[in-house]
């Protein structure tokens, strides 16, 4: 949730938490303290809701930017050109200002608001 563009833990649901707010890490929780006792570490997340969405509605709505964001992060390690062909042209990529050749992993949900926007 709190991961950032480029972070192994960075996926569709820090996506999500992104377009509403900011996410960050507020605390550790050791394995201890919960039984069974996991073999992961585990952390407290810390989420401030903005104002405003981080693309302005009134351009692109949410779900038309999500739709995209669940297509391609559905092929992860796949490049966007291959992920999104059947519906981001190559005129779209260069009208959003977005490499074709990017991973998912790689934008922001600003990116995947020009995208959705390009796609207009």
């Amino acid at each position: 949730m709190a991961a950032g563009p480029g972070d192994d833990a960075y996926g569709a649901v820090s996506l999500r938490v992104g377009y509403h707010g900011t996410a960050s890490v507020a605390g550790r929780v050791p394995p201890t303290v919960f039984v069974p006792r996991p073999k992961v570490d585990s952390v407290l997340v810390s989420i401030e809701r903005s104002p405003e969405p981080a693309v302005d509605p009134g351009l692109v709505s949410e779900d038309e930017i999500f739709a995209l964001v669940r297509q391609a992060f559905g092929q992860r390690r796949k490049m966007l050109r291959r992920s999104l062909a059947a519906v981001v042209s190559p005129e779209a990529f260069e009208a959003a200002g977005v490499l074709p050749t990017a991973r998912p992993e790689e934008l922001d949900v600003r990116d995947f608001g020009r995208l959705a926007l390009s796609l207009k």
